[in-house]
């Protein structure tokens, strides 16, 4: 099992709490443990998730997580100072791309969802905070270690948004910022835009929906 793409699913998913409509004295950690006990249970008990309906995963993924997350903040924050000098155009072109990429890597991993149980360390944030860091461990049965994993949210005008997860130690925005810069120095951010792409026409193929 991928648990990268396991876990960045919860932490997408998880973010959902924050944007809920819930009582205004609920502990932001009681909300993620709420909401994220929903997504989960949908993904064990849907039939046609269990099937492998692909349309169906697209569906949730669509519907639950993909809202909850800026994937333009995350975008702009990988593209560093290379993100100033793109022309809104590019930056589009990048963000959809971006999004594209995940919304298959949500899918694969909502199918790998099964006995996983979270546990959550106290929420270090004060009252008026505007950007707040939630841990949290995933746990998995057959004597598997746990996983230690953290998220970024920041408090948007419609609610709080993930923007940046960390797996193991790694941080998502850091791992993609080498790539990316990688790229834009070999081909410029059209070739990074190109490279995003011809990964989404290789994940397509991969899963028969090209």
């Amino acid at each position: 099992m991928n648990a990268f793409k396991l876990l960045f699913l919860l932490v997408a998913a998880c973010s959902a709490a924050f944007a809920a409509d819930a009582p205004s004295l609920e502990a932001p950690d009681a909300l993620v443990r709420r909401i994220t006990d929903d997504v989960m249970e949908t993904a064990r008990t849907d039939k046609e998730i269990k099937a492998g309906n692909r349309k169906r995963i697209l569906q949730v993924v669509e519907q639950k997580i993909l809202p909850h997350v800026d994937l333009e903040r995350t975008v702009s924050l990988a593209a560093g100072r290379h993100w100033r000098d793109a022309t809104p155009q590019q930056r589009q072109q990048l963000t959809t791309e971006f999004r594209t990429m995940l919304i298959r890597t949500y899918a694969g991993a909502l199918s790998l969802v099964g006995d996983q149980k979270l546990v959550y360390k106290p929420l270090r944030a004060a009252p008026d905070d505007t950007e707040v860091t939630v841990r949290f461990e995933v746990r998995q049965l057959r004597g598997r270690d746990p996983v230690e994993v953290s998220y970024r949210l920041y408090k948007a005008a419609d609610g709080w948004k993930v923007y940046d997860v960390n797996v193991l130690g790694v941080w998502l925005v850091e791992t993609y910022k080498s790539s990316f810069s990688a790229e834009i120095d070999r081909s410029g951010i059209d070739g990074l835009i190109r490279m995003l792409a011809e990964r989404n026409r290789e994940l397509a193929a991969r899963a028969g929906t090209a």
